[in-house]
């Protein structure tokens, strides 16, 4: 007898079978079809997906899903961000090489995503860590330096002394490493870099074009990437042969000036320190505070070098001091100091006694409003500030003493690291300190065999053998470090479109096909980091010819995180221990609000941090292969989509995940089981308006699509789901409706479902038409035009205020049709049976009350 009770496990291997062996997600490019390329950011193999990730790619799926159901080719594929730190960190602990770690992880998520029903094309599968993908990234690079795109220079860079690697600017927020959390310190080596500031007023300007991407997210990357406009003067130090230049947006201060300051890593720092003992003493002392980054008015330091700047206007003699909140990474790294209008000014001229000078005053004319005129400004005083700023610079230009300039925040991107576990860099150097290119025909630059050592880190620079090389006869040496891992992630997107394509990075053919991709997923967390490199690495690829678009992607989903209460109590030491929330005993009042918490033989207090990002450090996360054993990959997927909007954080509910499951085993016990069809119907019985029946489905279908469509608002499109089958379910339950009459209702109900748990309607579907029918193969549903809401409405049929009928009309109808329709519906013509009709009460497309006498 065949088994027809909902099992979750056993119908989704099955599907998931199915799909495999039919390479059902499989594609190629097709002309004449409409592609839609659909993608989420690319995981990183940690060995374990967390809910963000399964949230992720479900908002992925259904999307691809979706558009597949209205005809289009499309393309979602996957792979793996298999470089970096974490991987080469566990392996060092564990005393395997990365390359085994990383690849055990991988195998291990493939089949968790599997198991979660991705439809991915798997033939386009992506490693960044195999030689057959970095390679086109080392012949790239290559490409980029010999248009001077790329270059090395000994700089000052962010280094996270944990991780003992270099840090892009993007990396060091807030003065720590984005990854370890430890503070940031400067250090000087020798990087390689590559312009993206050639490109950072495009990528500033392109950002109008991106009216599909998050506000959030063009407001983070407009303000990283930092554009203003001022001007650059060229200032005489008193006595030298050389200048300091300084950059301002605010020019009409020039009289506010009471001293210069320069960033400890400005130029002219090596030439004072050579004959100054002071100065030199000052650096050793205070080294820790130097070599960090300025946060607050709190840590001012600064010391007076002893040499005079000449006013740019009135050559009066100014002291030049060094200070350590002057950016030496911003402009020319000197500013023009003017603590009457500038709060850090002011705070470092308090501290060390320096004139203030107040060179702005507010006065009132006749209507009493408010201006601002400058004041102890000689020439220039009572002129407002614009007339002021013109006047100040067209003196100085004319005087070519200054000149209008543009500069941006954003820096060039360093993108070498120190670290084993990384592409190698295909450079060398020969004997006399030239840097070369590795010949296109020895790529790739494979890394040496790994050699477990004790140190914390290593890098290439400890492996002799593969750094000593010879390049056409000559001993060479090969560059030693590795590329960050953002370059891998900054074009993966694009090498999906071809991964067997093995004369070139790309397939021109294909790129032009598949690009831009039509929706990426991700978090918001990368806006400043991936997303900008994403973005210039796509103009790169452009300008070498091998895409067509100045921008990678054409609309942008950042989803929320996934939350959930978390506790923690304090050790003997003050650190904390993140507790489980599954462990402890949790009371909560009416309103939900914990009330009492506590744990078996736990003395120390427990302390509640709130609804917090899941995550393994905090000891709050969920394994998503739980509750899939437990439940169902389609109930995770239904919860996930229902539970929160998809830009919302989502607050894990473990009763909502039971609910999900209800409802799914709900709907497979109305169409699976066999009863429901030999039910016997009374020669009484009232059969359902299919006019009404009609119309909820089209107006189930329109929003439904509307939410998906318009915004991805895929919690009110489920809603909108099940109210339609739960009025399907319940009339169906008062005998008002035939079951074979609800056969396309409930194909529609499948249909509208199979993005969200495609496993579950993949059975249904065979159950309703056939096990020869395949869901994978039909196209979204679509509305009867003649039972739209514009051209339809719902009457409520009522006899002396009662209702006794629903009918479903067409709006050009008149009072009168309706009248003879409703009088001629066998089920209304008995309550007028020997009854005279006193007078009709008609509120058109809503309500018709007959009044009869009594």
């Amino acid at each position: 007898m065949e088994d027809i009770s909902y099992n979750p496990k056993k119908i989704e291997s099955t599907v998931q079978n199915h799909w495999a062996k039919n390479k059902t997600f499989s594609v190629t490019e097709d002309k004449t079809k409409k592609k839609f390329y659909c993608l989420p950011m690319i995981p990183y193999p940690s060995g374990k997906l967390h809910m963000g990730h399964v949230r992720n790619y479900t908002i992925s799926d259904v999307i691809s899903r979706y558009q597949r159901m209205l005809g289009k080719n499309v393309l979602q594929p996957i792979g793996w961000d298999a470089f970096g730190l974490p991987a080469e960190e566990t392996a060092i602990k564990k005393g395997i090489s990365p390359k085994k770690w990383t690849l055990k992880n991988i195998s291990i998520m493939k089949q968790q995503l599997q198991s979660l029903g991705f439809s991915y094309d798997w033939n386009r599968e992506i490693t960044t860590c195999q030689p057959e993908y970095y390679r086109w990234e080392q012949s790239f690079f290559i490409k980029l330096f010999k248009k001077n795109l790329v270059y090395k220079k000994k700089t000052i860079v962010n280094w996270c002394s944990i991780d003992n690697t270099v840090l892009a600017n993007e990396q060091a927020q807030n003065g720590k490493c984005w990854r370890c959390g430890s503070k940031i310190t400067f250090k000087k080596i020798s990087q390689w870099f590559i312009r993206i500031t050639a490109y950072a007023e495009e990528l500033l300007k392109d950002l109008k074009l991106l009216d599909k991407w998050p506000k959030e997210v063009i407001s983070m990357q407009k303000n990283w990437i930092g554009e203003s406009e001022g001007i650059q003067i060229k200032c005489k130090i008193q006595n030298k042969d050389y200048f300091l230049k300084i950059y301002t947006t605010k020019p009409e201060t020039i009289m506010g000036i009471t001293f210069f300051a320069i960033s400890i890593h400005h130029p002219l720092i090596s030439t004072i320190l050579k004959n100054n003992i002071q100065i030199n003493q000052f650096f050793k002392k205070n080294i820790d505070i130097l070599s960090t980054d300025f946060k607050n008015n709190n840590n001012l330091l600064g010391i007076n070098t002893n040499l005079f700047i000449l006013h740019p206007i009135t050559q009066k003699k100014i002291p030049l001091w060094i200070t350590n909140y002057v950016r030496h990474d911003y402009a020319t790294g000197a500013i023009m100091a003017v603590p009457g209008n500038n709060h850090v000014d002011y705070s470092f001229a308090k501290l060390y006694n320096i004139p203030i000078k107040l060179i702005f005053s507010e006065v009132y004319n006749k209507n009493t409003e408010k201006k601002i005129i400058l004041i102890n400004s000689s020439k220039f005083n009572n002129l407002s500030i614009k007339q002021a700023r013109q006047k100040i610079v067209k003196i100085l230009i004319e005087n070519k003493i200054a000149k209008l300039h543009k500069y941006y925040k954003i820096k060039d991107w360093c993108i070498s690291r120190q670290r084993y576990w990384g592409t190698p860099i295909p450079m060398v150097k020969d004997s006399k300190k030239n840097i070369l290119p590795i010949p296109e025909k020895e790529l790739p630059v494979k890394l040496p065999k790994y050699i477990h050592k004790d140190e914390h880190t290593q890098s290439l620079k400890s492996y002799n053998e593969w750094i000593k090389t010879k390049l056409n006869g000559e001993q060479v040496i090969r560059e030693s470090d590795t590329f960050d891992t953002f370059m891998e992630s900054s074009w993966y997107y694009a090498r999906y479109t071809n991964t067997t394509f093995n004369t070139d990075i790309l397939d021109p053919t294909s790129t032009k096909y598949w690009l831009p991709v039509d929706q990426y997923i991700g978090g918001i967390e990368h806006a400043v980091m991936h997303l900008i490199y994403f973005r210039f690495y796509h103009k790169l690829l452009r300008d070498f010819g091998y895409v067509d678009s100045s921008e990678p992607v054409k609309k942008l989903t950042c989803q929320g995180m996934v939350v959930i209460d978390s506790f923690y109590i304090y050790n003997n030491d003050g650190s904390k221990k993140w507790l489980s929330p599954y462990k402890l005993n949790i009371e909560r009042n009416k309103n939900g609000k914990i009330i009492k918490i506590s744990k078996k033989n736990c003395l120390h207090k427990i302390m509640y941090a709130g609804k917090i990002k899941m995550s393994k450090s905090k000891n709050n996360g969920i394994n998503p292969h739980s509750i899939i054993n437990q439940y169902g990959a389609d109930t995770l997927r239904l919860f996930l989509m229902f539970a929160a909007p998809i830009h919302k954080s989502l607050e894990w509910n473990s009763n909502s995940i039971i609910g999900m499951h209800r409802f799914l085993k709900k709907i497979w016990n109305f169409i699976y089981t066999d009863k429901i069809k030999n039910i016997r119907y009374s020669s009484n019985k009232i059969d359902y308006d299919q006019n009404i029946i009609q119309y909820k489905l089209n107006n189930t279908i329109i929003n439904v699509t509307r939410n998906i469509e318009k915004n991805n608002s895929f919690n009110t499109a489920i809603a909108h789901i099940m109210k339609f089958f739960n009025y399907i379910e319940n009339i169906y339950n008062d005998k008002k409706i035939k079951y074979k009459k609800l056969k396309k209702s409930l194909e529609s109900i499948i249909k509208m479902m199979y993005p969200f748990t495609p496993h579950i309607c993949f059975i249904l579907w065979k159950k309703i038409n056939g096990k020869k029918k395949c869901i994978d193969n039909e196209k979204w549903p679509s509305i009867d035009k003649n039972f739209t809401v514009q051209n339809n409405s719902i009457i409520v049929v009522q006899i002396n205020g009662k209702k006794r009928n629903i009918i479903n009309i067409t709006n050009h109808l008149s009072k009168k049709e309706i009248i003879n329709l409703i009088m001629n519906k066998t089920e209304i013509k008995k309550y007028f049976y020997k009854k005279i009709i006193k007078k009709i009460i008609y509120i058109p497309n809503k309500v018709i009350n007959f009044v009869l006498k009594k």
